[in-house]
């Protein structure tokens, strides 16, 4: 049996100079996902690992990984080939869309490369990189529309060559130079061509001979002998014009390395090590039992490092095919996280989706991903039950150590202490399944929406069944259904729901798929089911209310398929006849526009200031001001290390002031710095205390970077703070919901709900002198005070 160690690393950040029309990069952490490795390569004596958009780098002498990431300045797109320069200690990144990266070791920077990306005449499905070959100071760039020249001294491009017949534009696969001739070897039936390499012509593909027929997937100059992977699973020798095939392979493989005198190929489920006479060293075979597959390959010292789909790099001896080890960054299972939760000690991500029309299929059978003490955990589909399509996840408020996870296939999913327990039913709770008459066999239970209300019930939604809202009570295992027939037909398919929220007055606000935004509070005898879903009352046809948020005025905040509204009046609704969903209205270059119209909105979280962030599905995060009327933030691709616009769902640590951000394309943690309020000031500090010359963290003007400053963390909603030197000058203030951190004001003392966050500077602008200065705090609700001290020394 093969014995395989788990040898997970956490993620040691490296530095990288990039630019950003904000510099926030020193507050942004990355979260990628490393399971899957397309690509590795050696450099220094370290294996480089290319994930989906993101670049692991294991040193074997020290069994340390680092990581390079958008944070660091790659552009989150996917990545296609790598390949080390060991002349010029440069990594070159290759994408599937031309954009090639390339990453300097000896000042860790990073520089893009866009002149693939902006040809013009060459479309964009074949401007993918597939192979960086290096002679003689140039880098031989293969793609799928010829060949491409990079001089690495002068980080310039040279000559491309078109090498197809009438010089079209063919796949090159991979390159390789042998006698001062240039091979290349193209897919799609174009055979292996070859030019002399002193021809000052060769982007006339008059001078590019074809040598051979066929589809070929490598080409490699190994032992004085040039040798070419076919497509019919043959590996041919070329000498000259002839070639001969010199073995078959029982799997095509799909890449061909030169790596320690070896001759490295890798098919989908083995790796093969040739030595310099063509003799099979050793083969390594995945695993049947595993969904995993090989993909690349190479080899440093004694050791075979594989790049496979689902377990990162596996390491394994030259001669020793069964003791494999996984090298991997700590990440989540993939980059494509469906939903967050974030509002406890662990941050919790799940993989399952549906679409905006409530379609799960195809079915997908994913496990769960957790963050706990800052290390990734996993726990596999198999150890699920078999839940399929899970996606809300809702801790219990009353027992963080119990998440319950929805399934939009099978039910509910109850974990506790990180170990799957239930999986509810139909057999086995208040749930339902929808019913096809088709098929009265069919068990298919489509939950999405949890959420606790105050008294410790857990209220789910379930889409195309008669009683689509049901609590659940976690102590007496009691469950109630509630009929929308009153105002909804019976189940179809328009009988569907994204969202729930409970506001403080216990009614719970339900996003629905074709019926508008419903309230159920079954403490009202009259009427307890009512919606919103006319034009009269703001809403347009055909809008899908997507996601909800009570925010600390109760006011409901709601994003839909056609933009962002507002039911203020939540406490007066069940009073109010004809009650109406608002848009924010703001002034743009003293034009008035309706904020983020149009824009399809899949998350909306309030923080302790009551501010918004907002997440759309092709424009990035924003972060609004409490009224909406300020964009504190816009985070893009462009301008931020979020790696797509799209983002799937946001979820907020408020106990850290850290915001975390789900897009299709990796997952984004941003120090935002505020906190939720306390309801006393007895756990109020400050820190850090003291504050050492070294911190350097005083003096700056922008209050949002979160690593400055003296903060004072553990505040009531509404308070006044006085900072005093020791003798009793007043040397700075603040009061809550006046100074705010987030406005423009540039203020030396603000705070951002729980957390007050000072410069260091006094009334007069200066940075304080060496001293101990005394904080006094005061809530202005409950009269309570406490006092805290701080010691800086400059």
């Amino acid at each position: 049996m093969k014995f395989i160690k788990s040898l997970t690393f956490f993620s040691i950040i490296l530095w990288f100079q990039f630019n950003y029309s904000q510099d926030f990069s020193n507050l942004w952490e990355g979260h990628f996902s490393f399971y899957e490795v397309n690509d590795v390569c050696v450099g220094q004596n370290k294996i480089y690992g290319a994930a989906q958009n993101a670049i692991l780098i294991y040193d074997p002498q020290t069994n340390q990984i680092n990581t390079i990431t958008t944070v660091q300045g790659l552009s989150g797109e996917d990545i296609s080939t790598i390949y080390y320069s060991e002349i010029s200690e440069r990594l070159l990144i290759g994408y599937q869309s031309g954009l090639i990266e390339v990453y300097s070791d000896v000042d860790q920077s990073v520089l893009s490369v866009v002149d693939i990306v902006e040809k013009q005449n060459i479309t964009s499905e074949n401007k993918i990189i597939n192979h960086f070959y290096e002679y003689d100071g140039l880098v031989y760039i293969s793609t799928d529309y010829g060949i491409s020249v990079y001089n690495l001294d002068q980080l310039e491009f040279g000559d491309t060559y078109f090498i197809g017949d009438n010089g079209s534009q063919i796949s090159v696969k991979q390159t390789t130079i042998f006698n001062n001739e240039i091979y290349a070897a193209c897919y799609y039936g174009n055979g292996i061509k070859k030019a002399d390499l002193n021809n000052p012509n060769l982007i006339d593909y008059n001078q590019w001979q074809n040598i051979a027929y066929g589809s070929f997937l490598t080409i490699s100059t190994f032992n004085d002998k040039v040798y070419s992977v076919k497509t019919d699973n043959s590996l041919l020798e070329i000498d000259g014009n002839a070639f001969s095939t010199v073995l078959n392979f029982e799997m095509l493989p799909l890449d061909g390395e030169i790596s320690e005198s070896n001759l490295i190929y890798t098919a989908a489920n083995a790796t093969y090590v040739y030595n310099e006479n063509l003799q099979l060293v050793n083969s390594f075979q995945s695993s049947e039992t595993s969904s995993d597959s090989f993909t690349s390959a190479i080899r440093l010292d004694d050791n075979v490092y594989i790049g496979t789909s689902d377990k990162g790099v596996i390491k394994v001896g030259i001669n020793n095919i069964t003791d494999y080890t996984e090298i991997r960054p700590s990440g989540p299972l993939e980059n494509n996280i469906f939903k967050l939760d974030a509002t406890t000690n662990t941050v919790w991500a799940s993989f399952g989706e549906y679409t905006s029309a409530l379609n799960p299929y195809p079915i997908t059978s994913k496990g769960i991903s957790y963050l706990y003490n800052d290390v990734w955990e996993s726990l596999p589909y198999d150890s699920l039950f078999q839940a399929s399509e899970l996606n809300v996840i809702t801790p219990n408020v009353f027992n963080p150590n119990q998440v319950f996870i929805s399934s939009f296939f099978n039910g509910l999913l109850e974990i506790n202490n990180f170990e799957p327990t239930i999986l509810y039913n139909e057999t086995n709770s208040g749930l339902e399944s929808l019913i096809l008459d088709s098929d009265p066999n069919y068990v298919d239970i489509r939950v999405s929406a949890t959420e606790f209300d105050v008294n410790g019930l857990l209220w789910t939604l379930t889409s195309f069944v008669d009683q689509p809202l049901k609590s659940y009570n976690p102590i007496s295992g009691n469950w109630q259904a509630y009929s929308f027939s009153d105002l909804i037909d019976p189940p179809s398919e328009e009988n569907g729901f994204f969202d729930i929220e409970i506001d403080n007055n216990g009614t719970k606000w339900i996003g629905s798929y074709d019926n508008g935004l419903l309230a159920y509070n079954e403490s009202v005898s009259n009427n307890p089911l009512r919606n919103i879903n006319s034009s009269a009352q703001n809403v347009e046809a055909f809008t899908r209310f997507i996601s909800l948020a009570i925010d600390n005025n109760n006011q409901l905040w709601i994003g839909t398929t056609k933009g962002l509204r507002v039911l203020y009046n939540t406490l007066g609704f069940y009073n109010d006849p004809s009650p109406t969903l608002s848009q924010i209205i703001i002034l743009e270059d003293g034009i008035a526009k309706e904020l983020l119209d149009d824009q399809i909105i899949t998350d909306i979280e309030v923080d302790g200031s009551n501010n918004k962030w907002i997440s759309t599905i092709d424009s990035g995060v924003f972060y609004f001001s409490s009224d909406g009327q300020t964009t504190i933030y816009h985070f893009t691709e462009d301008n931020s290390p979020l790696p797509s616009n799209t983002i799937n769902d946001v979820s907020l640590d408020s106990d850290n002031g850290i915001v975390y951000i789900a897009s299709n394309k990796g997952l984004l943690a941003f120090k935002a710095g505020g906190s939720k309020t306390e309801d006393t000031l007895e756990e109020a500090f400050v820190y850090p205390n003291p504050v050492r010359p070294e911190y350097n963290i005083l003096g700056f003007n922008d209050l949002n970077d979160i690593t400055k400053g003296v903060k004072v963390s553990g505040l009531t909603d509404n308070v006044n703070i006085k900072i005093t030197d020791i003798e009793g000058n007043l040397v700075a203030e603040a009061q809550s919901n006046i100074n705010l951190r987030s406005s423009n004001a540039n203020y030396n003392f603000a705070i951002d709900g729980g957390t007050a966050v000072w410069n260091g500077k006094n009334l007069g602008n200066s940075v304080v002198r060496t001293g101990v200065y005394l904080i006094l705090i005061s809530d202005l609700d409950s009269f309570e005070t406490k006092v805290l001290k701080v010691l800086i020394v400059r």
